[in-house]
């Protein structure tokens, strides 16, 4: 019911009703709508705002936003197999090319360098997904600058090479067995278990293992130093000297085709597989020495092997396996 308001008429001495003129009534409607109207604006945007109220628009974003999340992890995963590439190209460069031409290296600080100074990335800040986009974007750069240092020294390198034909020529660039011939790389460069004593000590070359009779191939010009089986341990084997401080050898051979003072061309047959002296199956030892140091054989197949076969001999090569010798 609703409540009656009285005033007090002094004149009359009497308690007269309130009336509440129409003009005054309608003041309140008018507030009381009005009042209505912005709170329900007001919740309306609070409710655009929050989780539990998505319009076919939000809907939207959010499909397009997970799309451009798909596609930035895809071009990330890209780049890192790019990376990996990249990083065995400037590895061939710093302790291959370079080393071949007696050129120093160029830095990792300088290779990977970020970009100092100007925020580059100052328009991408701000936003719900912008470290993934500043990163991918900084990623993107710094190969970019990778690229064009690795661009500026294959084309010194490129320079030295057209002056420096017989040095090319003579250093050992391919594999001694073809990949083809191959049953498995079977032991790398380093330290690995001794067939013979089991006891871990440093293998001084990369074990090729292939079938008896599988030819072996000169892995650059030379001259043969050596062809025979006085050598402990190695039996029947072959030494190259290529000049420039390179030298090769090949051993456990079952017989030669060359003889000691021959010259070889890289690719000629000198030899086969087999298992003499200090051997425990078919297969081909090769070292490369440089200025009379045993030196890596996997830092020089670079004319016979792509990125990726390089990759996977690299692997396999690095396992701590058992040596055939």
């Amino acid at each position: 019911m609703k409540k009656v308001k009285y005033y007090y008429d002094a004149e009359n001495l009497a308690y007269r009703k309130i009336k509440t003129k129409k003009a005054t009534k309608f003041g309140y409607a008018a507030l009381f709508l009005l009042a209505a109207a912005l709170f329900g604006v007001l919740s309306f945007v609070v409710l655009l705002n929050t989780p539990f109220f998505e319009t076919p628009k939000d809907r939207l974003q959010a499909r397009e936003i997970e799309n451009f999340k798909i596609r930035y992890a895809i071009l990330n995963k890209k780049m890192d197999q790019i990376d990996e590439v990249l990083e065995n190209v400037e590895d061939r460069d710093n302790n291959l090319y370079r080393v071949y031409f007696n050129t120093s290296a160029i830095p990792d600080e300088q290779r990977k360098a970020g970009f100092g100074g100007v925020n580059r990335y100052k328009e991408l800040e701000g936003f719900d997904n912008s470290e993934l986009v500043i990163n991918t974007s900084k990623r993107v750069d710094i190969i970019s600058k990778e690229l064009v240092i690795q661009s500026k020294s294959l084309d010194e390198i490129l320079k030295l090479a057209k002056e420096k034909n017989n040095l090319l020529a003579a250093i050992p660039a391919i594999q001694p067995v073809r990949n083809e011939n191959l049953k498995a790389m079977a032991s790398g460069f380093g330290y690995r278990t001794d067939p013979f004593t089991k006891v871990r000590k440093f293998h001084a070359g990369m074990d090729f293992s292939a079938k008896s009779g599988t030819p072996i191939y000169a892995t650059g010009d030379g001259v043969v130093d050596r062809a025979d089986n006085t050598a402990s341990g190695y039996g029947n084997h072959i030494v190259i000297r290529h000049g420039f401080g390179y030298e090769t050898l090949y051993g456990h051979l079952s017989k030669y085709n060359v003889r000691a003072g021959q010259r070889v061309k890289r690719g000629d047959v000198i030899g086969y597989v087999g298992s003499t002296g200090r051997s425990e199956a078919p297969h081909c030892h090769y070292e490369v020495h440089k200025n009379g140091e045993v030196v890596n054989p996997l830092n020089f197949y670079y004319g016979n092997i792509s990125a990726a076969e390089y990759v996977a001999i690299a692997r396999l090569a690095n396992q701590e396996n058992q040596s055939l010798d």
